[in-house]
């Protein structure tokens, strides 16, 4: 159980999947521009990585190694998180048209989010068991979910404020990460 807790407040806060290790920065801020659309960017990714990891977890553990097929790893967790990515889309498309159209074409660039991805392989390679898998994976997603509502929130504001011309878009915006990422470093003395 201390492991458990261990890896979650590592994974969501210490160890943050974008802030420390600049996974999933296309849509962190792409999607940022508004507290709405980030919660809700946040809450599908919520959905896809921590899926994503049992079922890769399920299938690396069942399929993978005991027909030593170890090396098609990438391909088939990629083919899982295009499948759970569709799911979310088609639901989101379905039942929560303005959230699916806040989120435009970011929302399809969760398959290709480096994050989902990279969740998922770091769960192989540090061989975390199927639970302990879903738990890194959710709370890198909580991290990651942390962190977009934050700039966001950060992003609104600043749209009143009287930013330098040279500062203005892109550079703010990154300027502003590179100070949330100081920030979370400060959670390193935690464990």
């Amino acid at each position: 159980m201390k492991e458990l807790f261990l890896i979650a407040v590592g994974t969501a806060l210490i160890n943050n999947v974008v802030l420390s290790q600049f996974l999933g920065l296309c849509s962190f801020v792409g999607v940022s521009t508004s507290v709405k659309t980030a919660k809700g960017m946040g809450e599908a990714v919520i959905f896809v990585i921590t899926l994503s990891s049992l079922i890769a977890s399920l299938i690396y553990k069942f399929i993978l190694m005991p027909l030593e097929l170890t090396y098609l790893t990438t391909i088939v967790f990629i083919l899982v998180i295009a499948a759970l990515v569709q799911f979310v889309e088609m639901f989101l498309k379905k039942f929560m048209t303005g959230l699916y159209s806040a989120l435009g074409v970011y929302l399809p660039l969760i398959t290709t989010n480096c994050a989902v991805l990279g969740v998922a392989i770091i769960n192989v390679q540090k061989d975390y068991n199927i639970v302990t898998s879903v738990v890194n994976g959710f709370f890198t997603a909580v991290g990651y979910t942390i962190a977009i509502i934050i700039m966001a929130g950060i992003r609104e504001k600043i749209q009143y404020n009287d930013v330098p011309e040279s500062f203005k878009g892109m550079p703010i915006v990154l300027l502003t990460s590179g100070l949330m990422a100081i920030a979370f470093f400060g959670f390193s003395g935690l464990i």
